[in-house]
């Protein structure tokens, strides 16, 4: 089952307040021109509406993307956005979308951090003037801004995970934060952890620049996936992006001009590459496999615990889904550890397991359920 989500930055830039696709300097609300709402709302289903009659049907359509930064360098377009003006262009937009008999669902609102999207910011020293719990504000049935009866909003509160990954401690407990943020708000609300790329230092990874095709990052995403997916329990996991070709941890397949042997020049400046390239797949790309290959739409998270001596203090995380239509079961298994981690699944017979480790990309191997293997730094997906 394929799913298109379609997004913006910013209006277009006739519509913006300064006639550019990005906000000016010490003006913090959306950039549109006043009275321009309905202007940009029927903008945008002009747009879903001339993919319809492509035969392409987007089945999401996010308005905002994160509407906590102020958006006021010309290097990328964007807008900030006030949780009041996010609910007004919502209002509008949902009746311009319905009105056209399209069902494209909106999905809200791209919060810069996690936190942004579920807490009041300023209890942890952080301000955001009308801009964070998102949820609350969106979804609790309290609120003077509810918009969970509106018939073409999604469920769900999206964030990115940026700026909570570290420490691993840290990491742990904001998810933990969150999700019990989110059940207070509306325990029927959905998660969405809508975009993540490396971007801070730490001491596991040096930088978001400078592209890596191997384990190490691999494996650090992995965790905050795994992560994502239990404790805050994440519905969707969406990766920025795709195809790249620049020397930035933000791609799952790279391209250069092959001048390096192994490597080459990157980036917009090098003419060739806008017609040919070497493509480099990263270790990243097959570990994103080891769980969108397997974990497919409609399947739910079971309990899945591991023995004190397989634990995440050492090394090994694990988390399980099963179809329920029968489908069977699908257990993901990281291994962060150096070692070789053997695992007894409680159970006899042989089961189908794919392994990306630093030698193979999802390889293919049937191993015993009482004697599963999981080799060093490696992700392993059992389907069961």
């Amino acid at each position: 089952m394929e799913k298109l989500l379609a997004f913006t930055n910013s209006p277009p830039v006739h519509y913006t307040a300064n006639e550019k696709g990005f906000a000016t300097k010490g003006v913090f609300q959306l950039n549109l021109k006043p009275g321009f709402l309905k202007n940009y709302a029927g903008y945008m289903a002009d747009v879903m509406e001339h993919f319809k009659g492509e035969g392409i049907v987007f089945d999401y359509l996010s308005p905002i993307n994160e509407p906590q930064w102020s958006w006021d360098g010309h290097s990328q377009e964007g807008t900030p956005a006030l949780n009041k003006e996010i609910y007004s262009l919502t209002k509008f937009l949902s009746y311009e979308l319905s009105s056209r008999g399209l069902t494209t669902q909106i999905v809200i609102a791209e919060a810069g951090t996690i936190g942004h999207a579920v807490l009041d910011m300023s209890t942890l020293g952080q301000p955001a003037e009308g801009r964070d719990n998102q949820a609350r504000f969106f979804f609790n049935e309290n609120s003077p801004f509810y918009i969970g009866d509106l018939s073409n909003v999604e469920h769900t509160i999206s964030a990115h995970s940026y700026h909570s990954v570290w420490p691993v401690e840290e990491q742990v407990q904001n998810r933990l934060l969150v999700n019990g943020a989110i059940k207070a708000a509306n325990p029927d609300l959905g998660y969405w952890m809508s975009e993540y790329c490396i971007l801070q230092e730490n001491e596991e990874i040096i930088r978001g620049g400078g592209r890596d095709l191997g384990m190490n990052t691999a494996l650090y995403v992995a965790r905050i996936i795994h992560h994502d997916l239990v404790l805050t329990n994440a519905k969707s996991w969406q990766w920025w992006t795709a195809i790249t070709q620049v020397d930035y941890k933000d791609g799952l397949v790279y391209l250069d001009d092959g001048s390096k042997g192994e490597s080459g020049r990157m980036g917009g400046s090098v003419e060739s590459l806008q017609y040919n390239g070497e493509v480099r797949e990263s270790k990243l790309l097959w570990v994103l496999g080891n769980y969108s290959r397997f974990i497919r739409p409609g399947m739910v998270r079971i309990d899945c615990r591991l023995s004190e001596k397989q634990s995440p203090e050492n090394g090994v995380l694990v988390s399980a889904y099963k179809d329920p239509d029968g489908g069977g079961q699908v257990f993901v298994f990281v291994n962060l550890s150096e070692e070789q981690v053997l695992v007894n699944m409680g159970e006899k017979g042989k089961a189908s397991t794919f392994i990306t480790d630093e030698y193979r990309d999802m390889r293919f191997l049937v191993q015993p359920l009482n004697r599963l293997s999981l080799p060093p730094r490696s992700v392993v997906t059992l389907l069961n």
